[in-house]
C-alpha cells in the first residue's frame, strides 16, 4: 500500500508530504517492513554469509 493518494484527516494534505505528526505517524507506519529496519537486501547478504560460513567450515571440518 503507497500513501502517495491518501489525505490526511487533520490536516487535509496529502499523507506523503508528512506536514503534521499525524501524517508523518501514518507515513512511518505504512512505510516499515519486516525483520525491523532492516531491508530485504540485507536479510538475504546475511542469509547468503550465513550459508558460506556454513560450507566452508564443513569443508574444514570433512576435507
Amino acid at each position: 500500500m503507497s500513501c502517495e493518494h491518501l489525505v490526511c484527516a487533520q490536516c487535509a494534505h496529502p499523507v506523503i508530504e508528512g506536514r503534521c505528526s499525524v501524517c508523518r505517524a501514518s507515513r512511518e507506519r505504512m512505510h516499515q517492513h519486516g525483520f525491523g529496519a532492516l531491508s530485504p537486501a540485507l536479510v538475504a547478504a546475511v542469509l547468503l554469509a550465513a550459508l558460506l560460513l556454513t560450507l566452508a567450515l564443513r569443508h574444514l571440518v570433512y576435507g
